[in-house]
Formats: structure tokens, C-alpha cells, sequence
């Protein structure tokens, strides 16, 4: 733990917190001012769509300029899609909205890299803990989130204006904390210099894939369920300050492990640890399968965070071995192009599916990305398994 890491930790929290009021409160303007109802949370996919385009963009930035000017051009970008919202709620313009919230996905991409930036702060061998203690941060987001969402959604005319409004200071506030970082001196590659595999050979490792995918399935299920929640228990008949209750301890769930989850990596293995998210995620399913009252939304979206947060610090655990240091801008935007990629999906198919087919059916079709990743552990395990003999 030293100051840098703990600024940067910060900075995580902001990123979060821009997250949580996102989903507290775009589908539900999308719901408000979308022509059709299955329309309602293509604000939501808005975003993750572009934090997939923008992907590789980030990589390129962060090649050439380095960690820092490419986290601050993110935050700026991130300041002016707030703003963008605004008026488009204010407008009652959904397709400006929808704009916004893609332009905003650039800040989406860049600080999903926060993660991987930590352990460049701290020595090798405490690289578990660094990610772990960078995605604590986003308890900051668990609190500070849904009730800023549910502090501003009334203080204008036109409902959640504000909300909009008030990710302008915490963009601004998450500027000042990074100027603050001093990250490793950054080199840009010369020309003609070795840029070490091709892009290709690095993502077919079955590590890679396994990585990759978990993080993505993971992510995937998560955002599915999650961003569905608010228009799901206002369907109900539960009010919005329950959906502000719910992703509050969501949220909780997702990054409190952090403050353990390097240790148990360190101390059982990244897979049995990724093993558990995925089976937490099944007892979520069941619980939400239970019933439609307050207490299973809570229940039910915690574990969901439990489970998420071993999926994917262990999946950025994991990407960590397949790359040299040459290679990690391209192999760390290759994972991070799934999980954004997967999430567009998930939360356009989160809003189709809890308007069209309810609840239950959403949670239902939860079940086959979850198959899939427990498939792909059991595959690296068992290849795993294999080539110990072989290095003995």
C-alpha cells in the first residue's frame, strides 16, 4: 500500500460511482423517454457499446502517451458525456441521451484499465493485492452512488437532471486526485522497435481465452441482471429508493471482497477462486427465482456482487501471465474488447428480456453464460492438470 495506490484507488471509487448512478438511473429515464419499452435500457447499452469501440483507441493512447494522459483525456471525455446527458434529459431528447452515454463509454474503457495500472505501482509479488486494493475502491461507488442518484433524481424539473449534473464535479473531483498519481516514466515505443507477439498468437493461449472469457461471461451475467433491477422492481411495485438500497449493497458485494480475494489467490489458486464466483452466481439465480420482495432483489444482487468480483479479479489475475511488457496495452484492450462487447449484449438484452418475458425469464437465460464458464475453468484446470507431470 503506498499513496499512489491509494489516489489511484480513489479515482477507481469516482469511476464507480459514475457507474452505479448510470445504472440507477439510465434505464429509467430511457424507460421514460424511449418510443417502445424493450428500448429502455439502450442508454445503458450506450455506454458499454462505447467502451467497446473505444477499446482500441485507449490502447493506442495509452501506448503512446502513457497511463497518466490518457486517464485524464478519459476524465475529460467523461465530464462533457455528463454534461451531454443533462441536456438531453432536459430535452426530453432519448436519442442524444443514447449518444451520450456512447460518448461516455470512452471514459468506460480508459478507467476499466485502473486496474491493471495498480500493480505498476506496487512490486511484483504483491500484483493479487494491487488489483484487489484498486477494485476496493469502488466501495466508494457503493455508497456515494445510489444516493446520489436518489439525493438529485428531484432537484430539477425535469427528474434526474441533476444526477447528471453532479458526475461533472465528481469527473472534476477524479481529475485533481489524478494529476496527484506519479506513474512509471513513460517510454513511447520507438520506431521500428519489437512489439513482441502478434496480437493473434496472444489470445489463443488457453490461458488468455479462459481469462477472457470468464471475465466477460462474468461481467456479462452481472450487468444482465443488474441493470435490469431498477426497471424490474419498479414493475413490482417497489420504490425507487428500494433500487437505490438494492445496488447499494450490490455494489457492496462486488468490490468489499476485494479488500481478501488477493489473499485467497494467493493462498487456494485463481481458478478454485473463480470456481466459487461462478456458483455464487448460481445462488443468486435461485434466490431471485424465490420471490419478487425487497429482500430477494437485496440477497440476491449481493451474492451476485460476490460472485463477480472472484470471476473477475481472478480473470485480470489470470491475463497478467499471458503477456510480456511490450504486449499488455494490446492483450489488456483484447480482454477488456469481450467484456465491453459482452456487455452491449447483456444490457441490451437486459432491457428486452425483464419487458418482454419479466423477471423470471431473465434470470432463466442467465444460466447458459454460466455454464460456459464453468466449462472454460474446468478446461484450464484440467490442461493444467496435464502438463504437471511434464514439469515436475
Amino acid at each position: 500500500m503506498n499513496r499512489h495506490l491509494v489516489l489511484l484507488a480513489l479515482c477507481q471509487g469516482a469511476f464507480l460511482t459514475n457507474n452505479v448512478v448510470f445504472i440507477a438511473i439510465n434505464g429509467l429515464v430511457g424507460l421514460a423517454l424511449a418510443p417502445a419499452g424493450w428500448m429502455a435500457t439502450l442508454p445503458v447499452t450506450g455506454y458499454v457499446v462505447g467502451g467497446a469501440l473505444a477499446t482500441g483507441l485507449v490502447a493506442r493512447t495509452q501506448q503512446r502517451w502513457g497511463r497518466k494522459r490518457s486517464f485524464q483525456l478519459g476524465l475529460m471525455v467523461a465530464i462533457g458525456a455528463a454534461a451531454l446527458c443533462a441536456y438531453a434529459a432536459a430535452t426530453q431528447n432519448f436519442w442524444l441521451l443514447v449518444t451520450a452515454t456512447v460518448i461516455a463509454g470512452y471514459y468506460n474503457a480508459n478507467a476499466a484499465l485502473y486496474r491493471f495500472a495498480g500493480p505498476e505501482l506496487v512490486g511484483p509479488e504483491f500484483k493479487e493485492r494491487a488489483i484487489s486494493l484498486v477494485l476496493a475502491g469502488g466501495i466508494i461507488g457503493a455508497f456515494a452512488g445510489p444516493n446520489l442518484a436518489n439525493a438529485t433524481r428531484s432537484l430539477t424539473a425535469t427528474p434526474f437532471v441533476a444526477a447528471y449534473l453532479s458526475l461533472v464535479a465528481v469527473g472534476a473531483l477524479a481529475l485533481l486526485l489524478l494529476s496527484l498519481i506519479r506513474f512509471a516514466p513513460h517510454v513511447p515505443p520507438a520506431p521500428g522497435a519489437a512489439r513482441g507477439r502478434p496480437l493473434g498468437e496472444i489470445v489463443r493461449q488457453p490461458v488468455f481465452i479462459v481469462a477472457a472469457a470468464c471475465g466477460a461471461l462474468g461481467y456479462g451475467v452481472m450487468n444482465l441482471l443488474m441493470a435490469a433491477t431498477p426497471i424490474a422492481m419498479q414493475r413490482c411495485g417497489l420504490p425507487f429508493e428500494s433500487a437505490a438500497l438494492v445496488l447499494e449493497w450490490h455494489v457492496l458485494g462486488m468490490f468489499v471482497p476485494s479488500f481478501f480475494t488477493g489473499h485467497l489467490i494467493r493462498r487456494f489458486g485463481v481458478l478454485p477462486v473463480m470456481v466459487v464466483g461462478a456458483l455464487l452466481n448460481l445462488v443468486c439465480i435461485a434466490v431471485a427465482l424465490a420471490g419478487v420482495e425487497l429482500e430477494n432483489f437485496l440477497v440476491a444482487l449481493f451474492v451476485l456482487g460476490v460472485g463477480w468480483n472472484f470471476l473477475f479479479t481472478g480473470g485480470t489475475t489470470l491475463l497478467t501471465e499471458t503477456y510480456r511488457p511490450e504486449e499488455k496495452t494490446r492483450a489488456q484492450g483484447a480482454m477488456d474488447f469481450c467484456v465491453f462487447a459482452t456487455m452491449a449484449l447483456s444490457s441490451f438484452a437486459s432491457g428486452a428480456l425483464v419487458t418482454t418475458q419479466g423477471w423470471e425469464w431473465l434470470n432463466l437465460g442467465s444460466l447458459l453464460p454460466l455454464g460456459l464458464t464453468l466449462g472454460a475453468l474446468l478446461w484450464l484446470a484440467a490442461l493444467r492438470r496435464r502438463a504437471l507431470p511434464a514439469t515436475a
